[in-house]
């Protein structure tokens, strides 16, 4: 349950404050929903929880704060499909509930083997370092992170070779406003397992956040090499593009992660209206950006986008 790929390259995340809201969800697609498990993860705070899913394929969480949260349907021994939903009062009815539908398919999961599968190195982890990352999931779950980074610290002095508990003190540490130690922890986790995807696509994202384009970049190609379908992989990497003032790899990168999850917390509908605009495609900017309100009507950057949407329609 909890959060192992890079939450923090929303560079355009909501403001997040003290609300209570609740996400509804329902597993569409699923023929046997009692195999799987949901996962929800904050995207600009440490927070984690787990939820079960009843014989429709229903869940729900209650006392969220408003932001951008990833969904994770786990198959254990398969992999997860992930979707992005926003949380706010724009987007939930008058009780304050926010309501999705998250398509699942065994396919999809295959291709992002991150539930259930465990590597060599992870094998080699002893029980009780195992023991202090599942205490720390369940601290971040009663929304206790400070507890949660000294049990994973616990876990990694115990195992060194721990990759996915390094990892996870770097999400932490980023979601902390902390980049420099975050990005020490994502290169000691990719070293303790280097065939690790989650620290891969991370320190591609922190090296993004800090303008390290150029050093990123490696990075993304491999993330999107080992995971051709993951939306985050595909969204950092056509940011990584963009900085370099690639337009048109850009662009193909930017539009898969659109397609993978429209709702993903990178917002590429922000650089794929640049892109167009800058071509001179009004009428492609426009649809992008109209896409991008209708899922965060109230989001910090709606009235500077409202404004550049007259702008284009002139």
């Amino acid at each position: 349950m909890f959060r192992t790929l890079a939450v923090s390259v929303a560079l355009f995340a909501l403001d997040v404050s003290a609300a209570d809201l609740e996400l509804r969800g329902q597993i569409t697609g699923a023929p046997h929903v009692r195999t799987l498990r949901v996962n929800l993860f904050s995207v600009e705070t440490p927070y984690a929880e787990s939820a079960e899913l009843n014989h429709s394929g229903e869940f729900r969480f209650r006392s969220l704060a408003p932001g951008n949260y990833t969904v994770a349907v786990v198959r254990n021994g398969l992999g997860e499909v992930r979707r992005t939903v926003v949380v706010s009062s724009a987007v939930a009815d008058k009780s304050g509930v926010v309501y999705a539908a998250i398509p699942y398919t065994s396919a999809e999961a295959a291709a992002n083997p991150s539930g259930g599968v465990v590597s060599v190195q992870q094998i080699s982890v002893p029980g009780n370092a195992s023991a202090k990352y599942v205490d720390a999931q369940r601290r971040l779950a009663a929304r206790d992170p400070a507890g949660a980074v000294r049990s994973l610290e616990e876990a990694v002095a115990i195992a060194p070779q721990f990759s996915a508990a390094w990892n996870a003190l770097g999400v932490i540490a980023f979601q902390n406003g902390d980049a420099a130690r975050a990005e020490l922890l994502f290169r000691k986790s990719l070293a303790a397992d280097p065939g690790a995807f989650e620290p891969l696509v991370n320190l591609g994202g922190v090296l993004l956040k800090k303008s390290a384009a150029v050093d990123a970049l490696p990075f993304n190609q491999r993330a999107v090499h080992d995971r051709p379908e993951d939306a985050l992989a595909n969204a950092q990497l056509g940011m990584n593009y963009f900085k370099l003032d690639q337009f048109d790899q850009a662009e193909q990168y930017l539009r898969t992660a659109e397609r993978l999850d429209p709702a993903h917390f990178s917002q590429p509908q922000l650089f794929l209206a640049d892109i167009y605009a800058r071509r001179g495609n009004r009428s492609a900017a426009v649809r992008e950006l109209e896409a991008l309100l209708a899922i965060r009507p109230d989001g910090p950057l709606s009235e500077s986008i409202r404004r550049n949407l007259a702008h284009l329609v002139q």
